[in-house]
């Protein structure tokens, strides 16, 4: 997929009214996904990507204090002067595209790597093991 078709697709999931304003939500919150994979599962990420929308996962330094799922949300929403609804918004229609891009081996290990409530934002299931006591 070139970086042309994954903002036409990000723009159809999204509704976006522009390919701009598609280009602005696939940025930052790549960005953003960016200051929170570590590892092999962010170089095979950005591998899987298209190019320009891996330069901006891999151009941000990781948090020393990983997010949950909300708090990705949230610290979108400030970053970028939104609501948090409009974060999840944009969360949402990104992470559709890169769940496709991905595949869902890669998946799996991005959302093994990430704190809890990201399989949401990726439109997959939140499951978890019983914790014994």
């Amino acid at each position: 997929m070139t970086f042309e078709q994954m903002l036409e697709r990000v723009r159809y999931e999204g509704a976006y009214p522009t390919r701009e304003r598609a280009e602005e939500a696939v940025r930052t919150v790549l960005a953003a996904l960016g200051r929170q994979l570590v590892g092999d599962e962010r170089v095979d990420l950005a591998q899987a990507l298209p190019v320009e929308a891996a330069l901006a996962l891999t151009a941000q330094i990781p948090a020393t204090e990983p997010l949950t799922g909300w708090g990705f949300v949230k610290d979108l929403a400030v970053r970028t002067g939104t609501s948090p609804a409009v974060a999840r918004w944009d969360t949402g229609a990104v992470l559709a595209v890169v769940t496709r891009l991905a595949g869902p081996d890669l998946l799996a290990r991005i959302l093994r790597a990430l704190p809890g409530g990201y399989a949401l934002l990726f439109g997959r299931a939140e499951l978890r093991q019983p914790q014994h006591a």
